[in-house]
């Protein structure tokens, strides 16, 4: 078991030591669920008011939280240094040393040093395989796949034939790169087209064929990038779909044929993004957000949870609702929903007196 004193953890998250006493850390948790030899996580205003009911003889705190009671590390950045801490006791998951018995290698593929393959894996005929990259079980590189060095691909990862993946990637359970990108076309113009075209649909061809758009495209993922657990990205038509350097996918994300995806961007889980999609770089997608095909989004933009992109946003911007607009639009939206309901409101009251005036003006046209 890893243990570590509190000076060593103190150097390691650059934080500011008071000590009260020597203290041995093996684990770190939540103030409640901390024993002598845990280093207890108070990032927040409750889990420091948590350490008086802990057991921990030590903890972790903002800058500026200092107990007499228990020796403390402050930190500018509890966050950045909580991820030091669990990378510190973090423990890799174990993939067999070299090449197991199962799996099929092809003749013609070639793999670096000290590259790990698991049970089941099957790497295609021309596939390169980088220096130091493990790939655990029941994972599928395609022909002519490009896997970088340090890269770690968890158990059943699809990789397509021509994908391109960067250096020290981390690809979670079931992602899936390089499928066929959603794209089909019809003889005759189909209903999506005549609604885009004219706002209704006019005729309907019950008799209509639909045929496939082949990809002839692939994709190609940069360094340092993380994909979340069944994650799918298409390739791309005829040009590949590309994810930049640094980017991070949560799970259950879709990102459609031809996309550029830029560098340092966040894309949280059950995000959709439709194909021919351009995204600037550090661009923040946050939950169930959906973006329409052929739009564009500039650099360091917020889209927030659930919003329905239907155009294209300039840099910076905060992007909200469906269907989705300037954050500043949306703030005025609700004050004029919120007035329209109070205008409705005194309508009510004095509706009885409207009506008493028009039967009153009726009347006298009768008369």
């Amino acid at each position: 078991m890893k243990s570590f004193t509190v000076e060593e953890i103190t150097q390691i998250v650059g934080g500011m030591l008071t000590k009260v006493e020597d203290v041995k850390i093996s684990q770190i948790a939540p103030p409640l669920l901390s024993d002598e030899n845990t280093l207890a996580l108070a990032l927040g205003e409750e889990e420091i008011a948590n350490l008086s009911k802990s057991k921990a003889k030590a903890a972790l705190v903002p800058l500026g939280v200092n107990l007499d009671s228990i020796t403390t590390i402050e930190v500018e950045r509890p966050r950045l240094a909580m991820m030091k801490l669990l990378n510190l006791f973090y423990t890799p998951p174990e993939v067999n040393k070299g090449i197991h018995p199962t799996a099929t290698v092809h003749e013609t593929a070639k793999l670096g040093e000290n590259v790990q393959i698991g049970p089941n894996v099957v790497i295609s005929h021309d596939a390169v395989i980088g220096d130091n990259t493990k790939i655990l079980a029941n994972t599928y590189i395609g022909g002519g796949a490009k896997i970088g060095q340090n890269c770690l691909f968890h158990p059943g990862v699809n990789i397509g034939d021509r994908v391109q993946v960067g250096d020290d990637v981390i690809l979670h359970h079931g992602v899936s790169l390089g499928a066929d990108g959603f794209s089909f076309v019809t003889e005759n113009p189909d209903n999506i087209e005549q609604a885009r075209k004219e706002g209704e649909i006019k005729e309907a061809n019950a008799k209509h064929v639909i045929f496939k758009i082949p990809s002839i495209g692939s994709v190609v993922i940069g360094n340092n990038v993380e994909i979340g657990a069944n994650t799918a990205i298409d390739r791309g038509t005829i040009e590949n779909t590309i994810i930049g350097d640094n980017t991070k996918i949560d799970d259950l994300v879709m990102i459609g044929h031809n996309c550029r995806i830029g560098k340092g961007c966040l894309i949280v889980s059950q995000v959709g993004i439709a194909g021919s999609c351009v995204i600037g770089d550090r661009v923040v997608i946050a939950g169930q957000a959906g973006l329409a095909d052929h739009i564009e989004i500039g650099a360091d933009t917020i889209i927030t949870a659930k919003a329905g992109v239907t155009k294209s946003f300039p840099e910076k911007s905060i992007i909200v609702g469906i269907p989705a607009v300037p954050r500043k639009d949306f703030i005025k939206q609700l004050k004029t929903m919120k007035d329209a309901q109070e205008i409705f409101a005194k309508f009510r009251k004095y509706e009885p007196l409207l009506k008493e005036f028009e039967d009153n003006i009726n009347h006298d046209h009768n008369s």
